[in-house]
């Protein structure tokens, strides 16, 4: 298979997530003791965090794009940015590389084509759910958004910064975000995305009166996959 290069720390608490999901994948697929091939470079997550409140994305891209440049001379092969904000800047990153970035929203497309869905929800931090890249990429894949109100959106994004990012997880925060889930349901969403690495810690499948889809897991699956088309 080809070697991942996984820019993580954003945060590590899911970082930690995708690492386990991509190995168990590879071994799902090979059986005995073998694993994947992957390299991470793993960011001090407050640095990024300072940039994205100052609104600096041109120096948040310039680091991604750093990290990007270390794992190829590493030995990186294709690249995986272990979180969805900063899928921000994956054109960026994958320009200045000339590695191909297995792009998040692609994978989750994937998923909820295949069951159907034309249109879903979306949580997130406020970036991901305000910012056009997120959008715009799945209108290409025929897919609507829905987001939550702005006082919600909010309130999801703090919970994400302030509980699940120092690996916090609060019964209250997660009853608040399945009543936001029952919200975006009665707006028309078939479904509901899990746009931020770190809900996936909160809330899953069995919590939801909808098909949640998780980025996390989908998005590991898919860089498998690629990297294991080489062979």
């Amino acid at each position: 298979m080809k070697t991942i290069g996984l820019i993580g720390g954003l945060s590590w608490e899911s970082s930690v997530s995708y690492y386990q999901y991509i190995n168990e994948y590879v071994k799902k697929q090979f059986g005995g003791l073998h694993s994947a091939k992957c390299l991470l470079y793993s960011f001090d997550f407050q640095e990024i965090v300072n940039l994205q409140r100052a609104g600096n994305w041109t120096e948040a891209t310039s680091k991604m794009v750093e990290a990007g440049q270390k794992l190829k001379a590493g030995g990186a092969e294709l690249l995986v940015i272990c979180t969805n904000t900063m899928h921000l800047m994956a054109d960026d990153v994958e320009a200045e590389t000339g590695l191909p970035v297995i792009h998040i929203v692609d994978a989750l497309a994937e998923s909820i084509k295949a069951q159907g869905m034309r249109t879903v929800g979306l949580l997130g931090t406020q970036f991901t759910m305000e910012k056009p890249f997120y959008r715009e990429r799945m209108e290409k894949h025929g897919i609507e958004l829905i987001v939550p109100e702005e006082a919600d959106r909010k309130k999801v994004h703090d919970v994400i910064f302030n509980e699940l990012c120092v690996g916090t997880t609060c019964p209250n925060s997660k009853q608040y975000y399945l009543s936001v889930v029952e919200q975006l349901a009665d707006q028309g969403a078939e479904g509901v995305i899990l746009g931020c690495t770190e809900i996936p810690l909160l809330i899953n499948q069995s919590d939801s009166i909808l098909p949640l889809f998780d980025s996390t897991k989908l998005h590991a699956e898919s860089a498998v996959s690629i990297a294991l088309e080489a062979r």
